[in-house]
């Protein structure tokens, strides 16, 4: 029998569990979604709850599928700390580190609101960068609590990453589990979040009719072939591409030579590409095994290759830029850009690209705002912003990122450059009051905004664009 003090202590953990879920609920940080309820957190004035399932682990015969529907659960699920990042091996020189550590069992997002919202909020959905191999939505920097605090919901989550993320060879291809959606895990992934975001957001008080998807890097490369996805029409009102290429995606590749890769993979683990049990061999393999080193410094390692990028397979993935051209995808609001350092420097593929997607996609009739990052933190010294810097500057978390070097000049310009965000990701038009106008990018007049070394906001024709055309010209004649 149970002592009275026992039950005692059993009566009093069960009035502060009650007390808990009562003060929880006055605060709107319990949430009811379609797998069962979850119980956030609430900070500073923002409700957030991380950790959310969106689809089942992507483990054991689950490696190298479609993203599964998620488990249900009973009870109140704590949803106050990250997911598991994707399995990968961290870059040590990322601009945005994870928080996590990294797993096979990773399909989770989170959600920021303001906290005593009133009426459907506008989402911002944040898809991270890292070559494809690398990133995940635990950094720091991607935190979604500052956007909030300016009246709009922001959602961030994982997708598979490396050889998790793109993997094809014959025997996957044989099997046809997913009938044809082979190779693109990690569009996939995006996808099934973003279904996840219509299916679920009006819960937490967002408008899943009023969802705008930004990504830097493989993040801007993947808000390109969701502009233009057969499977991802419908579930996006806006677009922001960061540093995104111009839609070719990182290099030629095919289901074909894709599967070369996976054969070269597999080969290396010992497995034939004829034996009858490749399949089930490659999947009992353990994730360290899978992941075998690859990071992002394999990316420029010259030797072959083991790891095959995205690729364009007609139904996951289409020719982003060859779609843009023939007028094939989705025509929202588009805001675009780079850093002035970015990758390949003022001609290269950032840069140009994001000048090339600007004046294709508004010369369709599509609202296109184009923008140039030129400010380097105080902090920081060196010449010319990088690949990437700008992210902490659009998520106002400066401070985050900076800590106590962070200044006065850089806080302004996050205040300023994420009150462009917000005002776009509420009306497909960065501008507002309080920010100077941003004119609607148009090749006839060239304008763009430049957030320029000296911390100003400056509407102007774009200075590099003779340079770049001239560039672009001179290669499409070789």
């Amino acid at each position: 029998m149970l002592r009275r003090s026992s039950i005692a202590a059993m009566a009093v953990m069960a009035s502060l569990a009650l007390s808990n879920a009562a003060c929880a609920q006055g605060t709107g940080a319990q949430v009811t979604v379609a797998d069962g309820r979850l119980e956030g957190t609430q900070a500073d004035g923002v409700l957030a709850w991380k950790g959310i399932p969106f689809a089942a682990a992507p483990i054991g015969d689950l490696r190298w599928r479609a993203p599964q529907p998620a488990t249900p659960w009973s009870g109140v699920r704590d949803a106050s700390q990250y997911g598991h990042d994707c399995m990968q091996v961290p870059f040590p020189s990322d601009a945005a580190p994870l928080g996590t550590p990294p797993a096979e069992d990773c399909l989770y997002l989170n959600v920021w609101k303001p906290a005593g919202a009133k009426g459907p909020l506008p989402v911002l959905v944040w898809i991270y960068g890292g070559g494809f191999v690398n990133g995940g939505a635990s950094p720091p920097t991607y935190s979604g609590a500052n956007l909030a605090k300016q009246g709009i919901m922001v959602v961030s989550f994982n997708y598979r990453v490396g050889r998790f993320g793109t993997f094809a060879h014959p025997a996957l291809t044989k099997a046809d589990e997913d009938e044809g959606l082979l190779g693109n895990y990690g569009y996939l992934d995006q996808i099934a979040a973003l279904k996840w975001v219509k299916a679920n957001i009006a819960a937490f008080g967002g408008d899943p009719a009023q969802v705008t998807i930004a990504g830097e890097s493989a993040g801007g490369m993947s808000v390109n072939t969701l502009l233009t996805s057969p499977l991802s029409q419908g579930l996006f009102a806006r677009a922001v591409v960061m540093s995104g290429g111009n839609g070719s995606g990182m290099g030629p590749a095919t289901l074909t030579t894709s599967e070369q890769v996976g054969i070269a993979f597999a080969k290396s683990k010992g497995i034939a590409p004829d034996d009858p049990a490749a399949l089930a061999k490659l999947r009992a393999l353990s994730a360290e095994q899978v992941t075998d080193g690859l990071n992002m410094m394999a990316l420029f390692t010259p030797g072959e290759r083991t790891f095959s990028g995205p690729f364009p397979d007609g139904r996951i993935a289409v020719d982003a830029l060859s779609a843009f051209k023939a007028g094939d995808f989705a025509k929202v609001p588009l805001m675009i850009g780079a850093t002035s350092a970015d990758m390949g420097g003022k001609t290269g593929f950032m840069v140009a690209g994001a000048r090339q997607v600007a004046g294709v996609v508004a010369g369709q009739g599509v609202p296109v705002y184009e923008y140039r990052f030129s400010y380097v933190a105080d902090s920081v010294g060196k010449p010319g912003a990088q690949h990437a810097t700008d992210i902490p500057f659009f998520f106002d978390t400066t401070a985050i990122k900076y800590g106590e070097e962070t200044s006065k000049r850089d806080l302004a310009m996050g205040k300023a450059m994420s009150g462009y965000l917000v005002n776009f990701t509420r009306t497909g038009d960065p501008n507002g009051k309080g920010l100077p106008t941003w004119p609607r990018y148009a090749k006839a007049s060239d304008t763009l905004v430049d957030f320029t070394e000296t911390g100003k906001v400056l509407a102007l024709k774009d200075p590099w664009g003779a340079e770049i055309d001239a560039a672009a010209a001179k290669q499409a004649s070789r």
